[in-house]
């Protein structure tokens, strides 16, 4: 049923992500699906805020991310799952969301906190994701 499952990390928080990874793992192997694990480090921009870091600051954050990416698909995803991994830079949601259009997703699993008064329901990234993207999205509270 599911042969490209997208599996967005936010590696500031691996407690919310502990059980999207759990579930994006188990519905790889009952699928035979390919786990694309995908992490996004957010475009600070060319505004006020993008002027008190260096300007090489987007370039060593995604090389960082890249390594603690990879790292954590080590650990985490078991032999006899195929995962990749990639690492974004812009606005979290739509990264994933286009993310899943390169690949052909057929499914994102991915995790949400417990939500705050102004998030309402689900986290504001997952719920973007949710109304936005063209396949189906699980998403799995923490």
């Amino acid at each position: 049923m599911y042969k490209e499952i997208l599996l967005p990390i936010d590696l500031n928080d691996p407690v919310t992500q502990e059980k999207a990874v759990s579930t994006a793992i188990e519905y790889a192997k009952a699928f035979g699906a390919r786990l694309h694990a995908v992490t996004i480090v957010p475009d600070l921009g060319v505004g006020v805020v993008g002027t008190f870091f260096p300007e090489d600051y987007a370039q060593k954050a995604k090389a960082a991310a890249e390594a603690e990416l990879r790292d954590f698909v080590k650990r985490r995803v078991p032999d006899g799952v195929v995962a990749e991994h990639a690492v974004a830079l812009g606005t979290i949601y739509e990264e994933i969301i286009e993310y899943a259009k390169e690949i052909g997703a057929d499914l994102i699993v991915m995790g949400s906190h417990r939500p705050e008064l102004k998030d309402y329901l689900i986290g504001p990234n997952a719920s973007r994701v949710v109304r936005h993207a063209d396949c189906s999205v699980l998403v799995v509270r923490g």
